[in-house]
């Protein structure tokens, strides 16, 4: 699914996908940009917690916003894929400055939401302007190219990640959350071996992508962000490979980014934090 079009003279809104296990009480400083960028005491954020089978996990996140300063957050439950045609929540989602969709299930979210005016009104409200993020399952489902599942390990193995439509608010990139924590490497590896045009985002917990509407992304949180880039692919065996196979890959380009750094998708250059600059 291709990136909704944005309008002439309009600006995409952020994109902010998380790593997962975000603090939340002690030191909430993912959160509580998000809440400023959706509009602070003017915001209306919707929480979207379908991945979760947790019925709590809505309220949750309404009473983390709300001590963060939103103006208004609300959880949009959406169960069963007829609830996505409810016009209530739907006009409510449709008038929302931010919107978060929490963790649990990837494969929850796309087939419940997948196709449906839920899903387009997401797509539609960030080009229009209004900050996307999601934590975890709802990190993998921003990007166009999803992973539903994959291996642990730091080996691409063919047949080692399965690929799944998302919600398509980027082309650039293919995300991985709990990235350091659950051994990833080697699946994210495998995902740009099916696709080197997109930039693969490794997410530690605790750890957001801040992609702005000019596609810089720069790195929020305790742990830090793995970007491989792939657009200089000198050779894949995954063409060649059997189910089980250690893939080979070559002219993989890889960055480890902490807070404070910054990578621009557009010209594929990392910056550093300054704090670490001589």
């Amino acid at each position: 699914m291709a990136p909704a079009k944005v309008e002439d003279h309009a600006e995409r809104g952020w994109i902010v996908p998380v790593g997962g296990a975000e603090d939340k009480d002690g030191n909430p400083v993912i959160l509580q940009r998000f809440v400023e960028l959706s509009g602070g005491a003017r915001a209306r954020i919707a929480i979207i917690p379908t991945a979760s089978m947790l019925e709590t996990t809505g309220a949750r996140y309404e009473q983390i916003f709300a001590g963060l300063g939103a103006g208004q957050a609300r959880a949009l439950d959406y169960r069963r894929r007829d609830d996505a045609h409810d016009p209530q929540r739907l006009a409510w989602l449709r008038e929302a400055t931010g919107i978060f969709l929490t963790g649990g299930n990837q494969l929850r979210i796309s087939t419940i939401l997948g196709g449906t005016d839920v899903a387009r009104a997401i797509r539609r409200a960030n080009a229009s302007g209004i900050p996307v993020g999601g934590t975890s399952a709802g990190a993998a489902i921003l990007s166009e190219h999803m992973i539903a599942f994959g291996r642990s390990g730091s080996t691409p193995i063919a047949g080692g990640v399965s690929l799944a439509p998302g919600f398509g608010l980027t082309n650039r990139v293919v995300i991985d959350q709990h990235f350091r924590e659950r051994d990833r490497l080697g699946r994210l590896l495998a995902a740009l071996a099916y696709n080197p045009f997109a930039v693969g985002i490794g997410l530690d917990e605790d750890t957001a992508a801040f992609i702005d509407p000019n596609d810089v992304l720069q790195v929020v949180g305790r742990g830090s962000i793995t970007i491989l880039d792939a657009s200089r692919l000198e050779h894949s065996s995954m063409g060649s490979a059997e189910d089980g196979d250690s893939i080979c890959i070559t002219g993989i380009k890889l960055h480890v980014i902490t807070d404070g750094g910054s990578y621009d998708l557009h010209r594929r250059i990392a910056t550093p934090p300054p704090s670490t600059i001589d």
